[in-house]
């Protein structure tokens, strides 16, 4: 069986359609796993759906990755902006990354405007709201496809 694409979500994400909903919109993060699941089905592709609050777990998962995951589309959340750990790990991985955020970081406090994960990034989606997802997992299909050829 083909590897899935891991798509990583940092922490408060378990908040999504609920924390301040004007930026991140009222779209849940159930939500968005039905929209990520939809659209990887119809690129051929399955998904490892997951979220947590904890840094060292984002770490672990990450990690995993190496070996069991196709492509990881990742939303760092807050982590994107503070934690080498997470740039350390994905810096590890030889598959895709996807950088992926509901808001357009360019726009938001200066702090948000850049983010380690950046760094380690094979590209990123920022500002689509819950579409960000959707067309990150596109960009990582195609990636994958690319790496394949």
């Amino acid at each position: 069986m083909p590897k899935p694409i891991y798509v990583l979500n940092g922490p408060n994400l378990n908040l999504l359609g609920v924390r301040e909903p004007h930026i991140y919109g009222k779209t849940t993060l159930d939500d968005v796993r039905g929209l990520c699941e939809v659209r990887a089905a119809a690129l051929g592709h399955a998904i490892d759906f997951r979220q947590t609050n904890s840094e060292g777990t984002l770490v672990d998962w990450i990690q995993q990755a190496r070996t069991d995951a196709a492509a990881v589309v990742i939303n760092p959340a807050g982590y994107g902006h503070t934690s080498v750990a997470v740039l350390d790990a994905l810096k590890a991985l030889t598959i895709p990354i996807v950088e992926c955020h509901l808001s357009h970081l360019a726009t938001r406090e200066d702090f948000r405007r850049k983010t380690y994960v950046s760094l380690a990034a094979t590209g990123l989606v920022s500002g689509f709201g819950a579409k960000s997802y959707e067309l990150a997992i596109e960009a990582a299909a195609d990636l994958i496809s690319r790496a394949a050829s």
